[in-house]
């Protein structure tokens, strides 16, 4: 992986990525987290879809990078959208039909 460079606005970072079942759901999520804005001009958000390390074909990975004006802010920032990405994942779980069918096998 290749270093970048801090950017002097938002000198603090940190890349999450949350792998799903399929493909499908990891879209569903990303589209249902997107839709929130960020709160503060404090704080920068890029979403993005990725494959996995094992199957380069399959876009399964929500990847979600984070850049703040502090750590705190960053914090924050993280703490909210873990939330937020724990209610979709509960969602999904609850709903989703492939979700569903795959918990009966």
């Amino acid at each position: 992986m290749a270093a970048t460079a801090i950017d002097p606005d938002f000198p603090c970072s940190l890349t999450l990525e949350a792998p799903f079942p399929t493909v499908r759901l990891a879209s569903t999520a990303l589209r249902a987290l997107q839709v929130d804005k960020e709160l503060s001009p404090l704080v920068s958000r890029t979403f993005a879809l990725v494959a996995t390390e094992d199957a380069a074909d399959v876009v399964n990975v929500l990847r979600v990078e984070y850049k703040a004006t502090t750590n705190r802010m960053l914090r924050v920032a993280v703490n909210a959208f873990m939330e937020s990405l724990g209610l979709v994942i509960e969602v999904m779980g609850e709903l989703d039909e492939d979700v569903l069918e795959a918990s009966r096998d």
